[in-house]
């Protein structure tokens, strides 16, 4: 429901109805809208890392395929208001925060490690910090923000510099994204994603059914 009809506009209790089950029941497992989103989260991050791994089997490099996963939010961010809202209202959410930065900084210790081989724990939990909010304000527009290209770019360039990525590497990665239809592929990526769900829930009520 979160990612069909938006976050924002849905409610506990209409999660509950679509359960066929009472609010109360629904919030003694999860006692805020926050803790659904939580878990929606964590299999975003998931489904992330199967998308890196299966770029990486098809030759493309973690590092561009990291920039890549930028790319691909931000463009579906600027193509669907609910995938925008979706993904807004996770970086809003502490507890979502904190799971992506989590998320991120084991993710950032395989794909940086050749450039931070020096880096303690806290200088990558420090970065991650930085790089959050860089990827916050890429995806939370206003009438004044840039357009999704320069938005992309100034990102990208901004992320791969935290993390001491030569100018050379970095003009590479960047040169690759921008030649690339990402409009399409943030669209297509956001479907996938549902698709991911939608097997997801499947499964996981047909465990409980057992």
């Amino acid at each position: 429901m979160f990612i069909e009809n938006g976050y924002s506009a849905t409610s506990l209790r209409s999660v509950a109805d679509k359960l066929d089950i009472s609010p109360g029941h629904l919030v003694f497992y999860f006692p805020t809208k926050e803790h659904l989103l939580a878990v929606l989260i964590d299999k975003l991050c998931s489904f992330q890392w199967k998308l890196i791994k299966k770029e990486a089997e098809d030759g493309i490099s973690t590092l561009l395929a990291v920039c890549l996963e930028l790319m691909t939010m931000a463009a579906a961010a600027e193509e669907d208001e609910i995938a925008k809202d979706f993904l807004v209202s996770a970086y809003q959410s502490r507890r979502c925060l904190e799971m992506i930065q989590k998320n991120d900084i084991e993710r950032a210790k395989e794909v940086f490690s050749e450039f931070c081989s020096d880096w303690s724990d806290e200088q990558f939990k420090q970065a991650e910090s930085l790089i959050s909010g860089i990827e916050y304000a890429t995806l939370n527009t206003t009438r004044y923000s840039a357009k999704l290209e320069t938005r992309i770019t100034s990102a990208l360039e901004a992320i791969l510099t935290i993390y001491n990525v030569p100018e050379e590497i970095r003009k590479i990665k960047i040169k690759k994204v921008q030649s690339m239809n990402y409009r399409a592929i943030g669209k297509r990526i956001f479907k996938e994603f549902k698709e991911y769900i939608e097997q997801e829930n499947e499964q996981s009520f047909d465990e409980l059914l057992k």
